[in-house]
C-alpha cells in the first residue's frame, strides 16, 4: 500500500514523516530536479509513504506542485495523508478541497491541536468531518500526541471512503460534470477542472465540444473562470469556517490584532500611503538632503585639495579639467545623494523583514489582478526600488509565464535608487518645501501608471488572462540589526561600485565630447563640442515636454541609458559642477539649464522615471525575456510611454503656469 504525505509548507509535514517512519527512510532527488525525495516505511505496518514537496494548492505551476501533481496522478497512490496546521484551519483547506477531487481517500491529520486552547480557538471537528466526508484525526507531531492513532487508523483502513462534496454553484457543478463524463481519465473530475480553468498542461483535453460549454457559460460570472473557481472554494471553505471555527479576541495572537488594523479593508491602503510617503519624506525630502551636505564639503575639499596639487604638479590644463571638471564633477555630484540612499534602504529593508510588505502583496492582490498581474509582481517592485537589475530577475519566481512578461516590463517604472538623484535634485531646487510630496508623489504616480498599462494590455495583448497568488503571511516580527545592516550595505556597496565604474566612464566620455569639437580642437565653446552637435540632432525629440530645444537636457536624458544616475552627472559637468547639488543653485542657473520651470522639471522627472532602464536592466531583461524581438517592443513601449507622460504633465503644467 502506497501513502502520500500532502500539506502547505511549514505545517510539521517533515516532522510527522519523520515520526510516521522512524528510522526506515531514504532520501534523495525527484528525476530531473534537485528537490529533496523522501520515502518510508510507516513503523509497524509494510506501508510505503512518500513526503511530497510542501505546496498551498494542486495549481501545477511551480516545480514543487508539478512533482506533487504528477506523483498523485501517476503513481497509484492509495491513501492521502493531508496534514493541516490546525491554527490556520481555513489557508490549509484550500489545498484539501483539490486534494479530494481526485477520488482517493483522504486522511486529515490535524496538526497543532495543542495550540488551540492556547490560542482561545474552538474548534467543532466533528462538524468538519461530517462536511467534508472525511476522517479526521487530532495531531502534535512536536509533541508526538496521536501519531500511534493515526498509524493506528492508516493500518486497519478504518477510515472515511470519501464521496466529493460539491462545493461550486450549480452552473459550474453541471459544466463540471458534463466535462468529467467527455474526458477518459481515472481522475476525470481533477482534469475537467484545470481543462475548464485553461490550464495549459491539459489543453490536450480541449474538445470542440467542450470548449463550446465553456463558452456558454462565461457570459454568467464575467469574469476568469479560474478566478471564479478559486473564489468558490473560498467561499466553501469560508463557510465550513464560520460553522465550527470561534475565536476570543482576548486570545488573539499579536500579529492577528495588528492584521485586523493593517489588512483592513478601509484602511490598508491609506496606511500604506503614509508609510510610503513618510519613506519618501525622510529619504528625499529636507530631513534626506541635510545629510547631502556633509558628503559634498568633503567632495568640495577633495577637488580643490586635488585642484591645488595638479599645479603644483604642473599638470597641463586639459589633465586638470579632465579630473576636476570631468571625474569629480561626474562621479562626486552622484555620490553626493549616498546618505539619501541610506535611509531609503533602511527603511524600506526594515518594513521588509517585518513581515509587512508581504502583507502589502496579499491585499493589494484583488487590485493587481484586475489588471491581469497578482501579488507576486509586488516583491520585483519592491526590490526595484533599490536596483532595477535584481528586481527584474526576481520575476523568475513568477510561475505564469505572462503574467512574468509584464512584470519584467512594468517593473523599471519603479523610482529605484539611480533615480532618486534625478527626483532629489530637481524636487530640492524647483519645489524647495514640497520636495518631500513631490519625491513621494512619483513612486505613487509609477505605481498608478503600472496598474493602468498592465490593465490596457491585458485588454489588449493578453486577453482573458489572470493569475492565482497564495502566499503564507508570517508573523511580525522585529528586524534583525544583523540582517537590516548587511541589506542596506549590500545595496549600498552596488550603487557605489557602479558609480565608480560606469558613472566614471561616462563622466570621462562627457567630458571628451565638451571639451572637443569634431576637428579634436580642445578648449572651444560647449556650443562648438562634438556633445552639442549630438545633443542638438535628437533635442527635438525632448521639445514638447522641456519647452525648448536644449541640447544640454538632452544629452543627459540620452545618459540616463547607460545609467540613470549619469543623468545628474552629465548635467553637473556640463553646467560646470556644482558642490551643492543636492540643490543645484549652480547647475539651473548655469545659461545651459535655466529654461527649466517648475512643469519642464516635473516632466523632465517623469520621463527618466518611465524610459527605458539603464544598460544594466536592458540585459536583465533581455534575459528574462528570451526573446530580442519581444526586447525591442518592451523598450520602445517604455519609452513611447514616458514620451507621452512627461509631455502631457507639462502641458498642463504650463498652462497653469501661464494662467497663474
Amino acid at each position: 500500500m502506497r501513502v502520500a504525505l500532502v500539506g502547505n509548507q511549514n505545517s510539521g509535514k517533515t516532522t510527522l514523516f519523520n515520526l510516521l517512519t522512524g528510522s526506515n527512510q531514504k532520501t534523495g532527488n525527484w528525476p530531473g530536479v534537485t528537490i529533496d525525495k523522501k520515502e518510508g516505511i510507516i513503523r509497524t505496518t509494510d506501508f510505503e509513504i512518500i513526503d511530497l514537496p510542501g505546496v498551498y494548492s494542486l495549481s501545477a505551476y511551480s516545480s514543487d506542485e508539478m512533482i506533487t501533481v504528477n506523483y498523485l496522478l501517476e503513481e497509484h497512490v492509495d491513501l492521502i495523508v493531508n496534514i493541516i496546521d490546525a491554527t490556520a484551519i481555513e489557508r490549509s483547506l484550500y489545498l484539501t478541497t483539490q486534494l479530494l477531487e481526485l477520488n482517493i481517500p483522504v486522511v486529515i491529520a490535524l496538526n497543532m491541536t495543542d495550540l488551540v486552547d492556547r490560542h482561545g480557538i474552538k474548534i467543532d471537528y466533528d462538524y468538519i468531518e461530517e462536511k467534508l466526508d472525511t476522517t479526521i484525526l487530532q495531531i502534535s507531531a512536536l509533541k508526538k500526541i496521536g501519531i500511534l492513532d493515526l498509524i493506528k487508523v492508516i493500518k486497519s483502513g478504518e477510515y472515511r471512503k470519501n464521496q466529493y462534496t460539491h462545493i461550486f454553484d450549480h452552473e459550474l457543478e453541471e459544466l463540471i460534470e458534463k466535462t468529467e463524463t467527455m474526458i477518459d481519465h481515472p481522475f476525470s473530475r481533477f482534469i475537467s477542472l484545470k481543462v475548464i480553468e485553461g490550464h495549459q498542461d491539459y489543453q490536450s483535453y480541449l474538445t470542440n465540444d467542450i470548449n463550446q460549454n465553456i463558452e456558454n457559460i462565461k457570459p454568467k460570472y464575467h469574469r476568469d473562470l479560474e478566478q471564479i473557481i478559486v473564489d468558490e472554494r473560498y467561499r466553501y471553505i469560508e463557510n465550513i469556517r464560520d460553522d465550527s471555527v470561534k475565536w476570543h479576541k482576548a486570545h488573539m495572537s499579536t500579529t492577528d490584532k495588528i492584521d485586523q488594523v493593517i489588512l483592513n479593508k478601509y484602511l490598508a491602503l491609506p496606511i500604506f500611503g503614509l508609510i510610503m510617503f513618510a519613506i519618501y519624506y525622510l529619504a528625499a525630502g529636507p530631513i534626506g538632503s541635510m545629510t547631502v551636505d556633509f558628503i559634498g564639503t568633503l567632495i568640495d575639499g577633495l577637488s580643490e585639495w586635488l585642484g591645488a596639487k595638479l599645479i603644483i604638479w604642473h599638470a597641463s590644463d586639459w589633465a586638470q579639467s579632465l579630473v576636476i571638471d570631468g571625474i569629480i564633477a561626474g562621479v562626486g555630484s552622484v555620490l553626493n545623494f549616498v546618505p539619501q540612499l541610506i535611509i531609503l534602504f533602511l527603511l524600506i529593508s526594515i518594513l521588509e523583514s517585518t513581515g509587512y510588505m508581504s502583507r502589502i502583496a496579499f491585499f493589494l492582490d484583488r487590485v493587481f489582478q484586475k489588471a491581469g498581474l497578482s501579488g507576486k509582481s509586488l516583491i520585483p517592485f519592491i526590490i526595484g526600488s533599490g536596483c532595477s537589475v535584481p528586481a527584474i530577475m526576481s520575476t523568475r519566481s513568477i510561475t505564469d509565464e505572462t503574467e512574468k512578461k509584464m512584470t519584467v516590463m512594468l517593473t523599471p517604472f519603479i523610482p529605484c535608487s539611480a533615480k532618486l538623484p534625478i527626483i532629489t535634485l530637481f524636487a530640492g531646487y524647483f519645489f524647495n518645501d514640497h520636495s518631500g510630496l513631490i519625491s513621494a508623489s512619483l513612486y505613487f504616480f509609477a505605481i498608478a501608471i503600472i496598474i493602468l498599462t498592465a490593465f490596457i494590455m491585458k485588454k489588449i495583448l493578453y486577453k482573458n488572462h489572470s493569475s492565482n497568488f497564495i502566499l503564507e503571511l508570517p508573523s511580525y516580527k522585529v528586524p534583525q540589526v544583523s540582517y537590516v545592516i548587511k541589506d542596506v550595505y549590500q545595496k549600498v556597496a552596488a550603487f557605489i561600485t557602479q558609480a565608480g565604474t560606469i558613472i566614471f566612464l561616462a563622466s570621462v566620455t562627457i567630458w571628451l565630447l565638451i571639451s572637443f569639437s569634431f576637428t579634436f580642437e580642445y578648449g572651444i565653446s560647449p556650443d562648438q563640442s562634438m556633445l552639442a552637435g549630438i545633443g542638438r540632432v535628437f533635442s527635438w525629440f525632448f521639445y514638447p515636454f522641456l519647452g525648448s530645444f536644449s541640447w544640454e537636457a538632452s544629452v543627459s536624458a540620452i545618459q540616463g541609458l547607460v545609467a540613470k544616475e549619469q543623468v545628474v552627472s552629465s548635467m553637473a559637468i556640463i553646467a560646470g559642477f556644482s558642490e551643492d547639488t543636492s540643490s543645484g543653485s549652480l547647475i539651473f542657473n548655469a545659461q545651459a539649464f535655466g529654461f527649466f520651470t517648475g512643469a519642464s522639471a516635473y516632466a523632465f522627472m517623469v520621463f527618466n522615471l518611465f524610459s527605458a532602464p539603464c544598460f544594466g536592466a536592458v540585459g536583465a531583461m533581455a534575459r528574462e525575456l528570451g526573446d530580442s524581438k519581444r526586447l525591442w517592443k518592451a523598450l520602445g513601449l517604455q519609452t513611447g510611454i514616458a514620451w507621452i507622460l512627461a509631455t502631457i504633465v507639462y502641458q498642463i503644467g504650463h498652462l497653469i503656469e501661464v494662467l497663474l
